[in-house]
C-alpha cells in the first residue's frame, strides 16, 4: 500500500486540500483508531471536534468548513469520499484469470477475456460468462446461466439454470439464486402437489447480494432484482417478485411472492412483507414491520402490522401508560361502585 500526498488525495477524490499539500498519507481508518500518518473523516460539523482529538495525519471534512487544527480535504461529501479513499488505500486483489485444473466445465460454454474460474467450480452447459467475471472456488453455475462482465461471484454460491446476472454485481458466499419457487397445490386427498417453476431470476447491473441469501425464481416469467440494489446477509426473496432500482434490503428481510418494490424503496432488517402487495417508489418499512397492505410512495411504515411510522409511535407511546390507566380504571370502578352503593341505601338505587 503506497503513501500518498494530502494533495494527491484530494484530486483523486474531487476534494480541496486546505494544509500541507506534500503531507504523506499512508493509510485510512475511523478517528477513534486513526494512527499519526493516516486520514480520517468526519461528516459534520458536530463531529469534527473528535476528529480534530484524534491522532489522525488529515481530515476530510464537508465543504462548509473552511479551517481546522489539522490539514483537511474539503468535499461535498464526505462519507462517499471516504469510501474512495478506503479503495485508494485497499484496492480489491483481482484472482489471476483462468480456469483452474479441477473445475468442471460443460459443453458450449462461452469464457470471455480476463475471467477467473477457481478451483472446484462446476459451469453447466452452454452457459456465458463475459469479460473479468470471477468465480471463486465450488460455486456451482447451472446450464445456460448468463454472468455479465466483471461480476463477482464469491465461494460456495449456487446458481441454478437459465438465470441471467448482470454486468459490476458481487454475490457473496452461500447465496442461492433461482432456486425453485415455494409453489404448491392441495389435492383433493389432501397432499401437496408441486407447481414447476419454469421460470427464470433476472439480477441487473451492479447489484450486490449478501452472505446466504436466497432469491427464487418465477413461476413462469422472472424473478427480478433492479439496477443498482443492495442485499445484506439472510435476505429470502419469494418467485415473481419484482424488486425495482437501488433499493436497500436489510438483513433477515423476507419477501413473499409476488410483491412488487419500488425504486429507492428500504426494507429495514426483519420486515415481512406479504404475498401480491406493492411497496412503493421510495418507501421505507422499518425494522421487525409486517406488512400486510401496500405501502404508499415515499411513506414510512412500521409495526404488526405496519401501519404509519408515526401513527406508531405514538401507539407504542400510548401502550406504556397501560398500566397506569388499569390502575386508575380500577380506582375509578371501585369509586363508582361505591356511589351505587350509597345511592341503592338511600333508596335512590
Amino acid at each position: 500500500m503506497a503513501a500518498l500526498t494530502l494533495k494527491q488525495i484530494a484530486e483523486k477524490l474531487g476534494g480541496e486540500a486546505i494544509g500541507p499539500a506534500e503531507l504523506l498519507i499512508e493509510g485510512i481508518s475511523s478517528y477513534e483508531s486513526a494512527g499519526e500518518s493516516d486520514l480520517t473523516y468526519a461528516d459534520s460539523r458536530r463531529l469534527l471536534p473528535a476528529a480534530e482529538q484524534s491522532r489522525a495525519a488529515a481530515v476530510i471534512v464537508p465543504r462548509e468548513i473552511e479551517s481546522s487544527v489539522k490539514p483537511i480535504i474539503r468535499t461535498d461529501n464526505p462519507r462517499l469520499a471516504f469510501a474512495r479513499a478506503l479503495e485508494l488505500f485497499w484496492p480489491r486483489r483481482r484472482p489471476q484469470p483462468g480456469i483452474h485444473p479441477t473445475a468442471v466445465v460443460g459443453a458450449g460454454v462461452e469464457i470471455g477475456p480476463g475471467v477467473h474460474v477457481g478451483p472446484h467450480v462446476v459451469i453447466g452447459d452452454a452457459a456465458k460468462l463475459a469479460s473479468g467475471v470471477e468465480v471463486h472456488a465450488l460455486t456451482s453455475l447451472g446450464d445456460e446461466v448468463e454472468i455479465g462482465d466483471d461480476t463477482v461471484i464469491y465461494p460456495r454460491v449456487s446458481v441454478y439454470h437459465r438465470v441471467r446476472v448482470g454486468k459490476r454485481c458481487i454475490i457473496h458466499s452461500g447465496c442461492v439464486v433461482g432456486a425453485d419457487g415455494f409453489g404448491f397445490v392441495r389435492s383433493d386427498n389432501g397432499s401437496y402437489i408441486k407447481v414447476p417453476q419454469v421460470g427464470t431470476v433476472i439480477i441487473e447491473d451492479d447489484v450486490e447480494i449478501g452472505a446466504n441469501c436466497a432469491i427464487d425464481r418465477a413461476t413462469t416469467d422472472a424473478t427480478i432484482v433492479g439496477r443498482g440494489t443492495k442485499f445484506d446477509n439472510l435476505v429470502q426473496v419469494g418467485h415473481n417478485v419484482r424488486i425495482g432500482r437501488h433499493c436497500i434490503i436489510v438483513a433477515q428481510v423476507g419477501i413473499s411472492g409476488s410483491v412488487v418494490v419500488g425504486d429507492g424503496a428500504v426494507l429495514a432488517g426483519q420486515a415481512g412483507i406479504a404475498d401480491h402487495l406493492t411497496i412503493g417508489e421510495g418507501a421505507t418499512v422499518c425494522a421487525r414491520a409486517a406488512v400486510m397492505g401496500n405501502v404508499p410512495p415515499h411513506t414510512i411504515v412500521s409495526g404488526y402490522p405496519a401501519r404509519p411510522h408515526k401513527e406508531q409511535l405514538r401507539a407504542e407511546a400510548a401502550s406504556l401508560k397501560l398500566p397506569e390507566a388499569l390502575v386508575e380504571l380500577r380506582r375509578l370502578r371501585r369509586r363508582l361502585e361505591e356511589i351505587e352503593e350509597r345511592l341503592k341505601q338511600d333508596g335512590r338505587g
